[in-house]
């Protein structure tokens, strides 16, 4: 059959379409998005304001219309934590509700890193062994952590892009002291965490998913995305390390010249940097590989485990 999965992301609205049966591998077929940046669309209430509901009705709508227009017979919309965090979420989801007859499910936080971490554990399968799961998002942070296809620990942190770009760094380039402010904020947030994960020993594999993990792993030497998904890619702390300072000191529109970086992704990379920075410092990891599976396909994956049991 053929699925759609709407994900109303804290940067994006994506549309992916998937051709899939349960027991198979789901084979792309076509993928539509538009950059909404909702987490950047709130209030000084933290509400959504009505021209930004308004635009997100608008995406909606044409993400039906590519989705009918590709034969979609089963659609399976969800948002993250830019609407899961609003003032007025649920005005939010009722209006795109009534408006396009979408229903909007929330993802918590925490789903959103379970789904990823079987969308990873899909992709390099058993032998993998315990893994370490990390994905940036626009709004949030998901770690995961298992041996299983249901991870034994897994947090969402509030430490995602285009929120810190938002909330921390106001300058084009940003000023020194507001980057060291945001990256002693990272840290503290994610230092937190790490004894929830400790106890459950060192990872055999670490793995990264999200735009973000992918453009510091491009500007980085990673093959390019045209090279085609079973490439492999990597990031190594070291590497990672010496990019940061660069970045600091450039404008947003010198990181968009950099290979992988898209423009509209390029005012966040700063602050996604000094995140996968301090993950994998204080995680103590010194190279991680990158998935090009992540929740979209999380999703869809669970989603065919629920057919295959019916």
């Amino acid at each position: 059959m053929r699925l759609g999965v709407l994900d109303v992301g804290s940067n994006t609205v994506h549309l992916l379409v998937v051709d899939a049966h349960p027991g198979a591998r789901p084979l792309p077929a076509h993928s539509h998005k538009v950059e909404l940046r909702l987490a950047q669309l709130l209030d000084d209430s933290g509400a959504i304001g009505d021209d930004g509901i308004d635009r997100l009705i608008d995406v909606v709508q044409d993400a039906l219309q590519a989705a009918e227009d590709k034969g979609v017979e089963d659609l399976l919309p969800f948002a993250t934590s830019a609407v899961r965090e609003a003032g007025n979420a649920d005005e939010v989801l009722k209006r795109v509700a009534d408006k396009t007859g979408v229903r909007l499910q929330v993802l918590s936080g925490a789903e959103e890193a379970r789904l990823t971490f079987l969308a990873v554990r899909r992709w390099f399968g058993w032998s993998a062994g315990k893994l370490l799961v990390l994905d940036i998002g626009g709004g949030s942070l998901e770690i995961a952590y298992g041996i299983d296809e249901e991870p034994d620990a897994a947090v969402s942190l509030p430490l995602g892009a285009g929120r810190l770009t938002a909330g921390w760094l106001p300058g084009d380039p940003p000023a020194p002291e507001d980057v060291r402010a945001l990256r002693r904020h990272v840290r503290t947030e994610i230092a937190r965490t790490v004894g929830e994960f400790a106890r459950f020993g060192a990872p055999d594999h670490v793995v990264a998913t999200s735009k973000t993990f992918k453009q510091l792993a491009r500007i980085a030497g990673a093959a390019r995305s045209t090279d085609g998904l079973y490439v492999q890619r990597e990031l190594k702390r070291q590497s990672l390390e010496a990019w940061v300072p660069k970045l600091a000191g450039m404008t947003a529109a010198q990181r968009a010249g950099l290979p992988g970086v898209s423009e509209g992704r390029a005012g966040q990379l700063l602050a996604g940097a000094l995140v996968a920075e301090g993950a994998m410092d204080l995680f103590d990891v010194e190279r991680l590989e990158i998935c090009p599976w992540a929740l979209r396909e999380g999703v869809i994956l669970r989603r065919l485990d629920h057919m295959g049991s019916a």
